[in-house]
Parts: C-alpha cells; structure tokens; sequence
C-alpha cells in the first residue's frame, strides 16, 4: 500500500507541475492535458485496495489526495471540497489537507472560510507554502476593504515569515514581491521604496531555479521596473513573460509601451517653433522660489534626488497614454529646454496644459535606451508628493491626492 500511495503522490505532485510549468498557446490544450493526467493519478490511488485504508490516518491521506487530484483546474469543485473536508476530519492534524481545503473553497468565494483553514493548517506547525498562500489570501482581501493598508501589512508580515523558514525558496520570495507592490498601490502608487523592496524580493526569486518557469514573476517584475521608468528592463521582461506564457497579455503590455516611449521621444525630439517657446517660457524668470531652494534649470541637474534645487517650467502637454498612473506632461524650463513631468499619486486636476510649475527637490533622469535598433532619450523629472510640486505660485491642495483608486486595475 505505502508503494501505491507514494506512487499517487508523485502523480498528484506531476499533475501540479504541468499546471504551474506548462503554458501552451491554446488554453483548451492545458486542460485536457490536465484532465489526462489527473485521471492516471485517479487511476493509481483507486487501485490501492479497500482493506489497505480502513484505518483513520490512510484514508485521511487518501481522501486529501483525491480531493487534491479533482481541485488543479480552476474552477470550483464540489467534489473536491468533500473529499479534502473527509480528510480533516479523519486526521485534523492533515495541514497540506487544510491548506488544499482551504485553496478550494477560496475558488467559491468564501474568503473567511479560506482564511479559517490555513489558519488551522499553520496552528499545526510552521509552513513556507501555508504562510506564503495566508499573504496571498490577504492581499485578495484588502481589495475593497476600508482598512486595505492594515491587512497588506499582514500579508508583507506573512511573506517575510515565509522567507524567515526557507530563505532560498523562490516562492516566498515571489510573494513578497507581491505584498510590497500591492502596498505602493494602496498606499496611493507613490512610495517608491515599496517598488524597490519589491525588485529586490523578485530578484532574489529568480535565484531560485524552481521559478524560471514563472511567467508572473517576470511580469510583475516588468510592472514594477515600468513605474521606476527602468523602460528597456521592463521590456525585457514583459518579452520573458510573453515567451512562457503566450496567453498572457505580455505581448499587448510590450506593445503599449513602445507606443508610450515613442510618444515621449518624439513630443521631446519634436520641432516647437523658437518664437513659441520664447513666448511661453518668458515670465519663468520671474518666478520667485523658496529662499532656501537654488534655482536651476533641467540641464544643471544631476541624475537622482536634486535636494534644496527649485525647477520652474511651463506645461506645455498633457500626455495622454493606456496605464492609469503615472500621468505624464511636456515641460518647458526657462532656457526653452523641454522634459517629461511624471506624475505620482496626484489626479489628473492637479496641473493643467498651460500651467507654470514650480518643481522642489526634483527626481531627474536621464533614460538612455535602445530597443529594435531604435535609441531614446528620454529627459524626466518625477514628483512623488504634492509638497514638490506649486501650480503658478501656489501649493497643490491636498484634496488632489490620489489614495487606493487604482488597486482595481493591478492586482498581483
């Protein structure tokens, strides 16, 4: 019996393989391959014979395996929800069993439910993959709550618990990543810090040989490396994603941003008449900055945080592009030179086409890159907080801050 049920086992833990490693272009062709596979391992575990698991702790096992067995599609099943429920009740001390009762009912909706069984699966001992799923869970629920900072920050606890067990294990790695980037778009897609906590957590997941065939790994990386403008990284790994992975729409996400890093380098390569320009940009000079800021201009800049600097410029576009954040504009500083102003964690209200902007402590860069044989140089400043940022003499009033509108659209 133990040689059949470890031969189960080894079918069971192949049929999830397959589900988290293969990606075929038609999705049909996964699941009946799916289907395939999990009937062999149905096939294995019934040929164990009735009297081989009368006892509580061999029928536990395999009822949990069924259940498993009948849970790898995506879709809820009934019958796998009975027989993972079978098996905590023959063996209440069966943790993989709570954590796969627990994914099941997840697949219905019951969140607290699911949060009840890996509870009870981790009072059973500490457990990477249990801890890992409990900061997914939370992560699902903070959306729509009213205390969303408060629960990421229990799904980051439970990430770097997983971690603190096994810190080589790609997997909690890869959630942690998660936690931290779900906390920069509820917290108002502004704090910067989370975005770099969460490159460092993917990095250190794609350490891990398990996760080279992880295609959300390389596109929520990609995402984060987008809202730092590391534009040619995120290219890249939008490319990696789409290569695993052709059903995800890596492909439309490469696309979108070549349009946008086109839209930019061509408005800042873009012939604006000198007369124009002149006309526009000539009341900057009067513009008066804080005594303890030293005014400079977007070429005295030097790449990273300029602090005590004052930038003054004229906004002369309101980019328009696919993603909701960052908002993008065309600027013009005084000596007529043009840049790109992005926008973090601000409404769209907040500067205007026309505008005159005075920017405090100023993000610069300077993006230099190539893609298909094509160079950009992208010239940008990036404002994070309202406090950086006066709107013709005058502070942003904070009524334009932007909070947790655009967890809706990204939820990793």
């Amino acid at each position: 019996m133990e040689d059949l049920m470890q031969k189960a086992t080894e079918a069971t833990d192949d049929l999830y393989r397959i589900r988290d490693t293969y990606f075929p272009k038609d999705v049909n062709h996964k699941i009946n391959t799916l289907q395939t596979h999990s009937q062999i391992a149905l096939n294995i575990l019934d040929s164990i014979p009735l009297e081989e698991r009368k006892l509580a702790t061999q029928r536990a096992t395999y009822e949990y395996l069924r259940g498993k067995i009948l849970d790898v599609f995506e879709e809820y099943s009934k019958k796998a929800e009975d027989h993972l429920s079978k098996a905590v009740k023959l063996n209440p001390s069966l943790a993989d069993a709570w954590l796969c009762l627990g994914n099941c009912i997840w697949k219905k909706g019951d969140l607290p439910a699911t949060r009840n069984c890996f509870t009870l699966a981790l009072s059973k001992g500490p457990n990477k993959r249990i801890l890992s799923q409990l900061s997914m869970l939370e992560r699902r629920m903070a959306q729509g709550a009213e205390n969303q900072e408060e629960i990421v920050a229990e799904s980051i606890k439970h990430a770097k618990e997983a971690i603190a067990l096994d810190v080589k294990d790609g997997n909690s790695w890869y959630n942690l990543g998660n936690a931290c980037l779900t906390c920069f778009f509820v917290t108002g897609a502004w704090d910067h810090s989370k975005l770099q906590q969460s490159l460092k957590a993917y990095q250190n997941a794609e350490k891990d040989e398990g996760m080279k065939m992880n295609p959300d790994l390389y596109f929520n990386c990609a995402t984060v490396n987008t809202y730092l403008e590391n534009y040619e990284r995120a290219l890249s790994g939008f490319e990696a994603a789409a290569l695993i992975d052709p059903c995800l729409n890596a492909t439309e996400e490469v696309k979108k941003m070549i349009n946008l890093v086109d839209k930019l380098d061509g408005l800042l390569k873009g012939q604006i008449k000198a007369k124009r320009l002149a006309s526009l940009t000539s009341s900057l000079t009067e513009v008066q900055v804080k005594p303890s800021y030293k005014r400079a201009t977007i070429d005295n800049l030097l790449d990273g945080l300029n602090k005590a600097i004052a930038v003054v410029g004229k906004v002369l576009f309101f980019i328009k592009h696919e993603n909701i954040t960052p908002l993008y504009y065309l600027v013009c500083d005084s000596n007529q030179i043009c840049f790109v102003l992005t926008v973090y964690g601000m409404s769209n209200e907040a500067i205007k086409e026309g505008d005159q902007v005075t920017l405090l402590d100023p993000c610069f860069r300077n993006n230099n890159f190539s893609w298909n044989e094509k160079h950009y140089e992208l010239r940008s400043i990036r404002v994070d907080f309202l406090e950086q940022v006066q709107v013709n003499g005058k502070p942003i009033p904070p009524r334009h801050s932007v909070r947790s509108s655009i967890y809706a659209q990204h939820k990793p």
